[in-house]
């Protein structure tokens, strides 16, 4: 079973869960609300816990700092918690 108590420490655990899914699909608007979420992931104590769990699970919003196409980036690389598992590392930080 996986420990989940780092969830209890996140910077996002009071703020709207909207604002990690942005409503519009690309654009302007889009950018921005990608760009407001990572805000909150940027000063996050358990952000690589939560990027962990995103690279595992999560397949749309923002998590752990990025957003899902950078997730799908890492995916493929071969990144699993922020670092590359791949023979070519050079993963996330």
């Amino acid at each position: 079973m996986t420990d989940t108590t780092w969830r209890q420490r996140a910077a996002c655990r009071d703020a709207d869960p909207e604002l990690f899914f942005p409503s519009a699909e690309d654009g302007p608007i889009h950018d921005a609300q990608v760009a407001t979420a990572k805000a909150v992931c940027s000063r996050c104590p358990v952000r690589r816990p939560c990027l962990t769990e995103a690279l595992e699970r999560m397949p749309y919003g923002v998590a752990g700092g990025v957003s899902e196409q950078e997730r799908q980036q890492l995916r493929r690389s071969g990144v699993r918690d922020g670092r590359s598992t791949g023979p070519a590392s050079g993963g996330a930080r």
